[in-house]
């Protein structure tokens, strides 16, 4: 039913998946950073340019879509339990970066009591990352399309997918016409149809790097119904992400969305592809353990960002009629240098939108003084 490799090749397979993965997920945190200092740098000057005419933002529109392609190729060579976690990188990337970019002095002491966490977090995720890359799945089977479609009407996949639909539906359900608008909804949502894409994606990979070693296997009808699928389920994905960020805290968001999501995709992956079968008990519990090490550390660096600052409204020394005015040149913003305003990697009050002040407000007409008094003069003396 299903070509696996050697041990030799499934080695190298995972090797190369595993490299690839970090690569792309490393070179997406510096990508969003670049953009962001772009943003920052930006906001803090007189230059009237918009962020996309910038060189700094366009280089990190570039690394981003190399990032993303290395990311979508490591599909085609490891198993997808192992390429899911490895999104962790990301976030501890993310972490360092944003800790260099902020050059605080600081003592060593009040350094280590405010960021002692994030170096805690780190330390866990690295570890963890070690254990399910040691222990993950070592065979790596060659997705022919003849093999995705067994693979798709199994009855394990069936199964699966049909509660993945009922819960779904749910879900859908009590978000749009209960508004339950809480955020493990939200999140179950997206984690359900990031399984989706994981599936869809690693189908579509391991086609298109046995098209470009010889063997064509675009030419199925399999192929574009998942690439479609996979197109569809990142959309939607992207649009319930949105909506969570709206409603709460980015860090949250970030940590909530990476565990039900990693968890969602290697039980996709285990089901729809059967990547555990051939493996030992002892290797699945350290993977699993290795997993759990990669949550607990993403939870604790999120954790020790910076609460967002609220945002307090401001009014212009300018006068009119003797009365302060409030932004009279339209959908004005107070500037702010401290970063408030989140993109990309840097953790510097993630989370917070920009806050818009109404406009054009009309201003009370304040009559003169003197002019009001000689009138109340000429009252007194009809």
């Amino acid at each position: 039913m299903a070509d696996y490799g050697g041990a030799d090749g499934g080695y190298t397979d995972n090797l190369i998946g595993t490299l690839l993965a970090i690569f792309g997920n490393v070179l997406v945190s510096v990508s969003l950073t670049i953009q962001k200092y772009s943003h920052v740098t930006l906001a803090g000057s007189k230059d009237p340019r918009t962020f996309y005419w910038t060189k700094t933002w366009w280089c990190g529109f570039v690394l981003t879509c190399v990032g993303e392609a290395a990311n979508f190729i490591s599909y085609g060579f490891a198993p997808l339990v192992l390429i899911v976690p490895l999104n962790g990188v990301s976030v501890v990337t993310s972490s360092i970066l944003g800790l260099v970019f902020l050059r605080e002095k600081s003592k060593p002491k009040e350094f280590a009591k405010r960021y002692g966490l994030s170096f805690l977090g780190c330390a866990f995720t690295i570890g963890g990352t070690y254990l399910f890359v040691s222990f993950g799945p070592n065979s790596h089977e060659k997705l022919i399309a003849e093999n995705v479609v067994i693979h798709l009407v199994g009855w394990p996949v069936l199964l699966y997918m049909l509660l993945g639909i009922i819960t779904f539906c749910l879900l859908l359900y009590f978000y749009k016409q209960r508004k339950a608008n809480y955020l493990v909804i939200i999140l179950l949502l997206v984690a359900l149809l990031g399984s989706v894409t994981v599936i869809t994606v690693k189908a579509v990979s391991t086609m298109l790097v046995l098209s470009v070693e010889g063997t064509m296997q675009l030419n199925y009808p399999i192929f574009s119904v998942m690439v479609v699928c996979m197109v569809a389920s990142v959309i939607f994905q992207a649009r319930f992400l949105s909506q969570a960020s709206k409603y709460y805290d980015s860090c949250l968001v970030a940590y909530a969305n990476y565990i039900l999501s990693t968890a969602f995709a290697i039980v996709a992956g285990a089901v729809f592809y059967q990547e555990f079968l051939h493996e030992a008990i002892l290797h699945i519990c350290m993977f699993l353990l290795g997993s759990a090490l990669c949550f607990v550390g993403v939870f604790l660096i999120t954790r020790n960002r910076k609460k967002p600052k609220s945002f307090e409204p401001y009014v212009t020394m300018d006068m009119t009629n003797g009365v302060p005015t409030i932004h009279d040149k339209g959908m004005v913003v107070q500037p702010d240098f401290n970063g408030s305003f989140s993109y990309g990697a840097l953790v510097n009050n993630d989370g917070v939108a920009p806050a818009f002040l109404p406009v054009n407000l009309e201003q009370p007409p304040v009559k003169d003084r003197s002019a009001t008094a000689s009138s109340a003069k000429a009252d007194k003396r009809d």
